[in-house]
């Protein structure tokens, strides 16, 4: 058998509309990103979802209670996190974004490398293979998780994953098998 994954990323930020990289900082989504949230839900409703996994960042869990809330159990796992951009917490995203595929094994200034938010991901995934088998499942995360995800389930080397272009879309499909 197997487990598929649908990835969402969370839905928009009082950050994201500033352009800011939140990393591990709390912070809720804006009034476009409860209606992206929204948005979510209705694209999802007709599907089989047995459960929703997110970040236990506000923004995340913000988009899982929005879209999912009284329909899907949904469970906050501080493993899905994005990056913590230690020092750089709080730059602008562009800068961000560049400096992600120089950061694979080298961390954020005392924040964390993406091999870092792998290895953090890593006993999520194997759960999720071995407790939800047969199972269809939303994870809802960050460019990290997103990123993890690639490296771990899908198969790219991390350094194709954290120099691969990011354009977003409605959902990314995973799927683990045994």
């Amino acid at each position: 058998m197997s487990v598929e994954i649908i990835f969402e990323t969370h839905s928009t930020s009082v950050d994201n509309e500033n352009g800011i990289a939140s990393g591990w900082r709390d912070i809720p989504l804006s009034a476009t990103g409860r209606e992206q949230a929204k948005e979510l839900g209705e694209r999802r409703r007709h599907e089989r979802i047995d459960a929703v996994f997110c970040s236990d960042l506000r923004r995340a869990v913000e988009t899982a209670e929005i879209a999912f809330g009284g329909r899907v159990d949904t469970y906050p796992d501080h493993r899905l996190r994005e990056y913590d951009y230690g020092t750089m917490t709080g730059a602008p995203s562009v800068r961000i974004r560049k400096e992600l595929a120089r950061r694979v094994d080298e961390a954020f200034p005392e924040g964390e490398s993406l091999r870092d938010v792998v290895e953090r991901m890593r006993p999520f995934v194997s759960e999720l293979a071995s407790t939800w088998d047969g199972k269809r499942v939303v994870v809802i995360g960050h460019i990290g998780t997103r990123l993890a995800l690639d490296h771990l389930v899908g198969g790219l080397s991390l350094e194709e994953a954290a120099s691969a272009p990011f354009e977003w879309q409605p959902g990314w499909e995973y799927v683990i098998r045994p």
